[in-house]
């Protein structure tokens, strides 16, 4: 789960199952303790039916921190530090060697740590292009690139298209972040 409307559809169908959820964050929904057992094939069914993947196992569930502790940083990045070094942030924030983070995320998702971080990168660049409010010099800023250049060969490695390219059209222009690197070019 990786936006409040996916914390909303989790809650709802969890409710719909009649679990009482207590708490739902990105990538976790804790649901109180009823004394019956939790359905787990039932409540993965669901999941899976609206687009969700249960993670069940300890490796899953570390990939899946680290992809939540990427899009949080991506989307903090105005607020702090624009020069955080990633593999300390995830060591940090994780709990772990980034090394062995590292192997682990590209092992299970075919792309590297950076790649993803780019990417999910790329897809807010796309955003507050969308939104038209800034200029392309203050989104570079806003990100932490070293200049507009850069963002913008990055974007066009990303994409194919320039970032003012991008502006102009008006179809399918962002992903949703849990697609974000499938099918990407880098």
């Amino acid at each position: 789960m990786v936006c409040d409307r996916c914390k909303k559809v989790v809650a709802e169908e969890l409710e719909a199952l009649g679990y009482k959820v207590l708490h739902i964050s990105l990538g976790e929904a804790e649901i109180a303790s009823s004394g019956n057992e939790v359905d787990m094939d039932t409540v993965r069914q669901v999941m899976t039916d609206n687009g969700f993947e249960l993670l069940d196992n300890r490796k899953s569930k570390l990939i899946e921190q680290i992809k939540v502790a990427i899009i949080e940083l991506v989307h903090r990045q105005g607020e702090a530090d624009l020069h955080i070094n990633t593999s300390d942030y995830l060591s940090e924030k994780i709990g772990a060697d980034y090394h062995h983070l590292s192997a682990l995320f590209s092992s299970f998702e075919g792309i590297t740590i950076e790649k993803y971080l780019i990417l999910q990168r790329i897809e807010r660049v796309k955003e507050l292009l969308v939104y038209n409010e800034l200029s392309l010099k203050e989104i570079a800023h806003l990100l932490g690139y070293s200049s507009v250049a850069h963002l913008s060969n990055q974007f066009k490695k990303v994409t194919g298209l320039t970032p003012t390219h991008f502006k102009e059209i008006k179809e399918d222009k962002r992903k949703t972040i849990d697609k974000v690197h499938d099918g990407a070019k880098l």
